[in-house]
């Protein structure tokens, strides 16, 4: 059977593009019918959707920004799929935004609300605000997580939640004092993750060599690629750039060792790394 010419497809394309092709004119690029047919058809509008939101992401998070914002503008409609696929994708947990995932979570919160003001144990009130923290209602979790601890002060989950929420928040002091006191009684709690935003919330308070002090403990135990970062960054800042390029040449030694999984979550750190080192003297 002969192959279905443009006009007998289920998709119909505008009337000029039509006569153009049944015209067998040479001079029309496949390039520009796709782009006609993209911007003419239903799909624009999920492209728009699909540029906007890469362009606003891109500006946020990439370090690389300023190359991949001129892709997505200059190189319609491929530059934003292009990020999509190489940048947005890799950086991504995609446990975190699976949209069934946060429509079962939803669904639990009555039998967990249900659970920690009829049982009333620390645990219930962490299920719970875990459960309100994942689906981004901060302010009533971090009310979960204070129930929890007016219960049992020196919960390490509750005390975790709490930090987080108050990290978030930007109540640095609290998160940095609640953080402290997880790692006085369990400094491998969470293997590292307590460690690193203690760090972070000694930057945040300016606490500059009381955080490059902790870091350079941290990085000997756990090699996060933020962690690595984070103490290059510090030492670039003090002038001391041999310390500064073995910590960020470590950080993209390791990402190559890595499991390509890992490597792929700490694509923007290998990106910032490499930018930082190309700043340093020689």
């Amino acid at each position: 059977m002969p192959p279905q010419s443009w006009s007998e497809t289920s998709q119909p394309l505008p009337p000029e593009i039509l006569q153009a092709l049944e015209s067998g004119d040479p001079m029309v690029s496949p390039w520009v019918i796709l782009w006609q047919w993209l911007f003419a058809g239903p799909l624009w509008l999920c492209y728009i959707i699909l540029l906007i939101t890469m362009i606003v992401y891109c500006v946020r998070n990439d370090p690389n920004w300023g190359f991949w914002l001129w892709i997505m503008l200059l190189v319609q409609p491929f530059g934003a799929i292009a990020y999509f696929l190489a940048r947005y994708l890799p950086s991504r947990n995609y446990e975190d935004w699976s949209v069934l995932k946060r429509w079962k979570k939803a669904r639990t919160l009555p039998r967990l609300e249900t659970a920690a003001t009829q049982i009333g144990n620390p645990y219930q009130f962490v299920q719970w605000g875990d459960a309100l923290r994942e689906l981004g209602r901060s302010d009533q979790a971090g009310s979960a997580y204070s129930r929890a601890l007016a219960k049992e002060p020196d919960n390490l989950s509750a005390l975790w939640g709490a930090a987080r929420i108050n990290f978030l928040h930007k109540n640095w002091t609290d998160a940095r004092d609640q953080l402290a006191r997880i790692l006085d009684q369990d400094n491998n709690f969470k293997f590292g993750d307590v460690s690193l935003l203690y760090a972070k919330s000694l930057l945040e308070l300016q606490e500059e060599k009381a955080a490059t002090e902790h870091l350079e403990q941290h990085v000997r135990k756990w090699r996060q690629a933020e962690a690595l970062y984070l103490l290059g960054q510090r030492y670039a800042r003090q002038g001391d750039t041999a310390r500064a390029r073995e910590q960020l040449e470590g950080l993209i030694s390791d990402l190559h060792a890595s499991p390509r999984a890992i490597a792929r979550k700490s694509i923007f750190w290998k990106s910032r790394a490499k930018r930082l080192l190309r700043s340093l003297p020689r």
